[in-house]
């Protein structure tokens, strides 16, 4: 009685066993780093540079000083993109599914984490600069809740490269199984 070749990989984790297509998890993870920031970092700077632009029709000289709430959200897509570097850099043809499915996490985590924190500045950003233009007080408040909501990406970061830092020392051996 054989067994199914992706049961074999399931269990073994071997590179020989799967022929080299155990990567498409770590590459998925590359591509889901760089792809979820980057919408974050966009629907970030779109939400709040519609605030920025019409903000500034009222107070041009406050237009630079509102502009950092799309740089915030483009530091979003820089996270995506050294964890993408990260991950590519790590990829092999032939590596075990443990360390593929590490690295999709990896990717996973940064993308989703700079996703929500691209909302979170969006959002803050486009009803911070309309506030902090009727009443300047509230630009340090504003730029306190921005930092609050990038720091979501970074941890999102954080934890990408521990799981990446995890996924070439990992034991693949499932004899027990």
């Amino acid at each position: 009685m054989s067994v199914p070749p992706a049961q074999v990989i399931l269990l073994t984790g071997t590179p020989s066993a799967g022929g080299g297509k155990q990567s498409f998890f770590g590459a998925i993870g590359c591509a889901s780093a760089i792809i979820f920031t980057v919408f974050g970092a966009s629907y970030g700077t779109a939400k709040s540079s519609g605030a920025i632009f019409s903000a500034g029709v009222l107070r041009p000289e406050r237009l630079m000083q509102n502009t950092i709430c799309a740089i915030m959200a483009q530091i979003l897509s820089i996270y995506g993109l050294v964890a993408s570097v990260i991950i590519a850099n790590g990829l092999e043809e032939k590596q075990p599914l443990h360390t593929s499915f590490l690295q999709l996490a990896a990717g996973i985590s940064v993308g989703l984490c700079g996703l929500a924190a691209g909302f979170a500045i969006g959002i803050v950003g486009d009803a911070g600069v309309r506030a902090s233009n009727q009443q300047p007080r509230l630009y340090v408040g504003m730029i306190l809740i921005l930092i609050f909501a990038e720091v979501l990406g970074l941890y999102g970061l954080i934890v990408a490269i521990l799981l990446h830092s995890k996924s070439g020392t990992g034991v693949t051996d499932c004899s027990a199984f």
